[in-house]
């Protein structure tokens, strides 16, 4: 795994009281493929959603990083997501966290993260030729590696659609282990995401469910102890679908992946598993419900609340029933 000068630790000082800095994902993902266990990277896009996150890894006593994605920095602004995670941090001292950008698209963007307070950010490739990758990467991992940031970079295409990242299911191609070697050989990223059957969105299968478990487990032989992350690995819980067409949705055909397959995943070489989709349904199903129930409210912090909660509840759950990392602090 490549060296870096020293894992960046954010934070700060307020009226004499040390706040629990930010971490990179070193040691949480050391400890995780040596538990066989991995780490949930929950997306972020508001106050409620990181309240809701850290309520949850809190009771559970499980590390975890929120991550944020180009959509999200455009929507609330990267200096909100910053101080907001950092003030989440520092409500709850005792759980390590990692901020993390999500499918950073360019060297520009992933600087700005690095400069800008996170600890980890993604450099996503994977739409260019191998060679540009390679370069790309390997231009992003030189600069955080000399401010103490680590790096996700990501060979293979996912199909699907999730904010920014878009690929058709005929364009998405299947990560091959000794190019995946060879990548990380090359460039001196810290974590690599792969595809082998998952997708973005809430519309990740046709048929049924696959997972290429004969490429993960090659992948995890020829890097040794290497960090593997899955991309597009929400379940689409159906509870939260049937919740938001109850109440006033249309949320048709959504399919994701089976629980115990990424459980599966995660006693493997995946030390890493990104959540979205489930945290969106969740929370807008709460809060359709919420709406509904009483037509009458207007008040944002009785409808947030409930969909605060909702993300909360899914959140321990995916602690306890997928990532295994309750109890890991």
């Amino acid at each position: 795994m490549p060296v870096l000068r020293g894992a960046r630790r954010s934070g700060a000082i307020q009226k004499g009281r040390s706040l629990m800095p930010l971490v990179g994902t070193r040691e949480m993902f050391k400890k995780a493929y040596e538990g066989h266990y991995a780490i949930g990277a929950f997306n972020v896009n508001n106050m409620e959603i990181i309240q809701g996150i850290m309520e949850a890894a809190q009771e559970e006593r499980s590390p975890v990083i929120l991550q944020a994605s180009e959509g999200a920095r455009t929507y609330a602004g990267q200096n909100y997501i910053v101080d907001l995670v950092k003030t989440a941090a520092a409500q709850y001292p005792d759980i390590p966290v990692a901020l993390h950008l999500d499918h950073g698209s360019t060297f520009e963007i992933a600087k700005a993260c690095i400069d800008g307070g996170f600890t980890s950010v993604m450099i996503d490739g994977s739409k260019h030729s191998y060679e540009e990758n390679v370069r790309l990467t390997k231009q992003v991992v030189e600069y955080a590696h000399d401010k103490g940031v680590v790096v996700e970079a990501e060979l293979g295409r996912l199909a699907g659609v999730e904010d920014n990242v878009s690929v058709d299911a005929k364009d998405a191609l299947f990560t091959d282990p000794e190019q995946a070697a060879e990548f990380v050989a090359l460039t001196g990223c810290d974590s690599l995401a792969i595809a082998i059957g998952t997708s973005h969105g809430a519309y990740k299968y046709k048929g049924d469910p696959y997972l290429d478990y004969d490429r993960l487990e090659k992948v995890g032989q020829l890097l040794p102890g290497y960090p593997i992350v899955l991309h597009g690995a929400s379940t689409v819980i159906q509870e939260f679908v049937q919740k938001c067409n109850e109440f006033g949705g249309s949320v048709q055909g959504a399919k994701g992946v089976p629980e115990d397959m990424l459980n599966k995943a995660a006693h493997m070489a995946v030390c890493k598993i990104n959540i979205d989709t489930d945290i969106r349904l969740a929370m807008t199903g709460a809060i359709r419900e919420s709406l509904f129930k009483d037509p009458s409210n207007f008040d944002p912090r009785s409808y947030l609340k409930a969909g605060r909660q909702a993300v909360k509840d899914m959140v321990k759950h995916k602690i306890t029933a997928v990532l295994e990392s309750q109890n890991k602090i």
